[in-house]
């Protein structure tokens, strides 16, 4: 099982970047698909899960309005669009695949497949 996230970088703040995670492996169509992020010292902090059951959409309230998640399928793909970026953005983004109940989503122990990360700055 691969989870391969790219697409991070150093940006401006307002600035956007898309990151993606390929997946390899792994049943793409059967988990639902999420992001977290982390900063060194601190815990991980759940981003965006798009779930398998209804394909519905859940954000953490601090890129709620600014970031988008979407999958595709026939990619194995997985996508994090992220617009008007803050500093407080700074961090390492996963991707994560799990089939948590609604309740749980933002729990990262619910998640039973990683990426490696790619690191995102923002500067100011």
């Amino acid at each position: 099982v691969q989870l391969q996230a790219s697409g991070g970088g150093l940006v401006q703040a307002g600035d956007s970047l898309r990151l993606s995670c390929v997946v390899s492996g792994l049943g793409f169509a059967s988990y639902s698909w999420a992001w977290f992020r982390q900063v060194p010292g601190k815990e991980r902090e759940f981003v965006a899960v798009i779930r398998l059951s209804t394909g519905r959409t859940y954000y953490g309230d601090s890129v709620k309005g600014r970031f988008t998640i979407s999958r595709d399928n026939a990619k194995n793909t997985v996508y994090l669009q992220m617009f008007t970026l803050k500093p407080e953005d700074t961090a390492v983004y996963y991707c994560a695949a799990g089939n948590p109940i609604l309740s749980a989503i933002t729990d990262e122990t619910m998640y039973n497949y990683w990426g490696q990360g790619t690191q995102v700055t923002v500067s100011s």
